[in-house]
């Protein structure tokens, strides 16, 4: 211990950087959750043995800067399935994300520094993981919010068990991330005092907590057939591949066992043809289906058979007058429900969307510079209302939330209308080989939180159905061309979450910092009546 601490003393930032990366190894597709919680309680240990406020504040930045960089590896894939930037600009844009993201855990670090620097290791974790939830929480909404990779993401367990997950519906993934780091803090200390005892009793239960069962299972009554269709993702907007990618999509969805109501779910970006009328004709000339959006959902609907209702990822566009000519303006990024007559339901469009993906900020600024958006097109996608439940009669209440949306903890469920399931159709071709598994493991989170099914079809995996334990029913790997019929797993009742949201939130982190506060007050009036 002696050997580390004078480590530590010495070398301060390259320590910091180094935890950052450590604790980042228990995200998936790695999921080392041991090395994570050892990198934070590392990391807590080097923090409070820092000398100045500044030091503290870069040495979370550091921290942050290695930790986000890893974790969002994946974020240089997208760049190669773009023609407009030079892929090397992705490895470029990955640690520039990372130096803001960063930023967030810089903040607790001082804030947690400067509360509580000159008080034992437990009481300083308490404020850390206080100033932790907040940082988090503050995270996934300034600047539109980036939530992706949340440390407690890192105890989410293996696919039939949630790990520390099962957590989730009383404290909601930011609080927990806060526990998580109080805990990291309390370990290290333990192992600086020498409490061998303690420390085993706490790695026992860690241990168990992670491997514990996820309980019994219920059915469901209504029949889902899940489409995985394997679009790569350099093909997906090249109009010669079209009709091939509809055959594909179309030929897997086919009805193969009797039943009066079946759900078929499609992905984002399964349909390439525009679905609603309306718009000017030479935007229907690049269809597959002869220009007429009619007879487009005709042969959707004779896909899916009698008694289906489809659900699937499509792109609507908006239409205004420019210059005397009518253009589209906008677009959506929609899921749009079809009937086995070819009748169109509501949209749904993502709130959610991706900055630099979808949308290009200041454009006006980087435009001429030469940046330009990832999605192909050169007008902005329009960003919806928000959650939505969408009653679809004898196919239950859907909530609904397109690819990266389902990340953002409390904010995936209507709040007035409480939805059967969450359909999260997504396009993972961008994600590389981290990306998919990630995205998996924040879907599974929300499911837990929500106390609601999460049903993932992806354009080419990893494509799911997870049960509101959180637990993986089935699911189809990276890569493949296949279905799943199944059954949509029962919600389970409200959970503590579900009803409170991020009041619960600030309700976690209250307390973490009301006990660090009392743990000052009790060492302060011991010290004061000892001398």
């Amino acid at each position: 211990m002696d050997r580390i601490s004078d480590f530590l003393d010495r070398h301060p930032y390259w320590s910091a950087l180094s935890l950052g990366l450590v604790s980042a190894l228990g995200y998936p597709p790695l999921g080392l959750w041991p090395l994570a919680l050892a990198g934070m309680a590392g990391f807590v240990w080097l923090l409070h043995r820092l000398t100045s406020a500044k030091g503290a504040f870069f040495a979370g930045w550091l921290f942050g800067v290695a930790h986000f960089t890893l974790t969002n590896n994946w974020i240089a894939t997208a760049f190669t399935y773009q023609a407009e930037m030079p892929a090397w600009l992705g490895w470029l844009a990955v640690p520039l994300l990372s130096l803001y993201l960063a930023i967030w855990p810089a903040l607790a670090s001082w804030g947690a520094w400067m509360l509580s620097a000159k008080h034992k290791l437990p009481v300083f974790s308490l404020a850390f993981g206080a100033l932790w939830i907040a940082a988090e929480w503050f995270k996934s909404w300034v600047f539109t919010g980036y939530a992706w990779g949340p440390f407690s993401m890192a105890f989410l367990g293996d696919w039939t068990r949630p790990g520390l997950a099962r957590l989730l519906p009383i404290t909601g993934t930011y609080a927990l991330s806060g526990l998580l780091v109080a805990l990291a803090g309390v370990l290290a200390w333990l192992v600086a005092a020498r409490r061998r005892r303690a420390l085993g009793i706490v790695g026992v239960l860690l241990i168990l907590g992670m491997l514990w069962p996820a309980g019994t299972a219920r059915e469901g009554t209504l029949a889902l057939t899940l489409v995985q269709p394997n679009l790569k993702q350099e093909e997906i907007d090249d109009p010669t591949k079209f009709e091939d990618q509809f055959q594909q999509i179309a030929s897997l969805s086919q009805k193969r066992r009797e039943v009066d109501r079946r759900l078929i779910l499609w992905p984002e970006s399964g349909v390439p043809d525009y679905l609603r009328e309306g718009y000017p004709q030479r935007y229907y000339d690049r269809m597959t289906a002869g220009g007429d959006p009619a007879f487009a959902r005709f042969r959707i609907g004779q896909a899916i058979g009698d008694g289906g209702l489809l659900l699937t990822g499509a792109v609507d566009l908006e239409i205004g007058e420019v210059d005397g000519y009518r253009r589209a303006t906008g677009a959506y990024n929609a899921i749009t429900p079809i009937t086995a007559d070819g009748l169109i339901g509501p949209r749904y469009a993502k709130a959610h969307l991706v900055p630099y993906g979808e949308y290009l900020p200041m454009r006006a600024l980087l435009e001429p510079l030469g940046l330009t958006r990832l999605v192909a097109g050169s007008i902005d996608f329009i960003p919806g209302p928000g959650p939505q439940t969408v009653d679809l009669k004898q196919y239950g209440k859907a909530g609904m939330q397109i690819c990266y949306e389902i990340v953002f903890s409390g904010d995936v469920v209507d709040r007035e209308e409480r939805p059967d399931y969450i359909f999260n159709p997504s396009n993972d071709g961008w994600f590389g080989s981290w990306g998919p598994p990630q995205h998996l493991a924040q879907a599974r989170m929300r499911a837990i939180e929500e106390g609601l099914p999460v049903l993932r079809s992806t354009t080419t995996g990893i494509s799911a159905v997870i049960d509101a334990r959180g637990v993986v029913r089935s699911h189809i790997g990276r890569g493949e061309a296949d279905r799943i019929d199944t059954m949509v797993p029962p919600p389970s009742g409200a959970t503590l979450f579900s009803l409170f949201g991020h009041w619960l939130t600030l309700i976690w982190a209250m307390v973490l910092f009301a006990c660090s506060l009392v743990a000052m007050r009790v060492r302060d009036r011991y010290v004061s009546d000892h001398t």
